[in-house]
């Protein structure tokens, strides 16, 4: 019988539920559960956490899943790997491996360090993509930089007997391939089994996106049972081939479509989707239907990495002042929009000094401009921020927008306010000759 590893999705997001994956972990035959937590801006704000706790810096929800889903991955010998270590793997491992010990349990914890490369950048100087400008243009602003390692320290990891591997900045679809690299022992210039692997990473890596989350749109894409969706399982043979279900009985829904939609999320080239591992080639992916909830996906294939890596630069860029206030009834729409006319004025009256003002009414253009309802709406809520390059500026917004209770159209209510520091990213490369991944082993 050909030899096929079982890789389930216990996480596309930091914010995702526990319990599907606690499901996979108990009935999905699994060999490897991975939680992918972390987005762009993510390990940004971890790394601020970071700096006021040095102990801190890793997934918020790291020890809420690992409570509910070690007992179940010791049982079934189900090897874990996630990149909930965010801006301090090693810390994020030994919480691990101390929870795992509350339990009674006793695996072997590694971190794998090395993507942290700030002090690279500040010594190359390289320019920003998004800014066109180089990273010291940005001076004591910049507060992180780490670059997207690919699947070779998470497979050493996993080589050296390692029962959870806790990353912090991996590319995403590398969290599932290292598991592939490793039990099958594909060289890491086996470039057509490299695509392939990050085919399936890539479809396997937001979890629920796939089984229909995503998807559903009410009387056009209808999903069932969404308030128990199941977390998608890909089953994978030595060649790449892979196989997508979910487990028996949980919500959501597998077919060609949710895959292939899966399939095209945020790729631009679909014949060049860059990992630091292998530029992999999606263009001759075929999708098929192989029963309820199962669907084949061959063909992929791969070419030469670039040799560079992606790094995600996180500076602050100001704060952003915002409030919000909702007028109801007759006329609800032309007095929100003499709130807003009152708000614009109010900024040039009182100096604040504003980098972006954005005024609008949510339900009317919050989102397209231009696109409003047909008809009166009966309510509309007044939303208005700007960003300031200080926290005592951007305050004043939301003051602006309280005082209408009395100052501006009738009928305001239901005022909110706040104030929140802006964590921008940029990106920039490194070539991966500067990079280098660290495997430790907490236990």
């Amino acid at each position: 019988m050909t030899r096929t590893v079982r890789l389930g999705a216990g996480a596309g997001f930091s914010g995702d539920r526990i319990d599907p994956a606690v499901e996979l972990a108990e009935k999905g035959r699994l060999d490897y559960l991975v939680f992918e937590c972390l987005a762009e801006r993510t390990i940004a704000l971890a790394q601020q956490a970071r700096l006021g706790d040095i102990e801190g810096g890793f997934d918020p929800l790291l020890e809420a899943r690992m409570r509910a889903v070690l007992p179940a991955c010791a049982a079934g010998n189900v090897r874990i790997v996630t990149n909930m270590g965010a801006a301090n793997p090693v810390a994020a491992a030994s919480r691990v491996r101390a929870i795992a010990r509350e339990l009674g349990l006793n695996p072997v914890v590694a971190a794998v360090t090395g993507d942290d490369v700030l002090d690279v950048l500040r010594r190359a100087d390289p320019m920003l993509e998004e800014l066109a400008a180089p990273l010291s243009s940005l001076g004591d602003a910049v507060i992180s930089a780490n670059a997207y390692l690919g699947a070779g320290p998470i497979a050493e990891a996993l080589g050296a007997g390692a029962d959870i591997v806790v990353t912090g900045r991996a590319a995403d679809p590398a969290l599932f391939l290292g598991p592939l690299v490793h039990e099958f022992g594909w060289a890491m210039d086996d470039w057509t089994r490299l695509g392939r692997g990050t085919v399936a990473g890539h479809l396997l890596e937001c979890a629920a996106q796939i089984t229909g989350g995503y998807f559903a749109d009410p009387g056009r894409k209808d999903v069932p049972d969404l308030a128990r969706i199941g977390f998608p399982i890909g089953e994978v043979d030595a060649d790449g081939g892979l196989t997508i279900g979910k487990v028996a009985g949980s919500g959501g829904r597998i077919d060609a479509a949710t895959v292939t939609e899966q399939l095209l999320y945020e790729v631009h080239d679909p014949a060049a989707y860059l990992q630091p591992d292998v530029a992999a080639d999606f263009s001759a992916v075929t999708v098929r239907e192989a029963g309820p909830d199962l669907v084949r996906v061959e063909g992929g294939d791969g070419r030469a990495r670039s040799g560079l890596y992606k790094v995600s630069v996180g500076y602050r860029d100001g704060f952003i002042g915002e409030g919000q206030i909702s007028y109801a009834g007759t006329g609800a729409e032309a007095r929100g929009r003499l709130a807003l006319e009152i708000l614009r004025e109010r900024m040039a009256l009182t100096g604040i000094a504003c980098r972006e003002v954005r005024g609008e009414l949510i339900g009317v253009n919050s989102v397209f401009e231009g696109a409003a309802a047909r008809g009166e709406p009966a309510e509309v809520r007044v939303r208005f921020a700007a960003r300031t390059d200080d926290r005592e500026a951007a305050a004043r917004i939301g003051q602006e927008v309280e005082a209408l209770y009395l100052c501006g159209p009738a009928g305001g209510g239901g005022v909110t306010r706040g104030v929140r520091e802006v964590l921008a990213i940029a990106s920039a490369l490194v070539p991966e000759n500067d990079v280098a991944p660290r495997v430790t082993v907490v236990n």
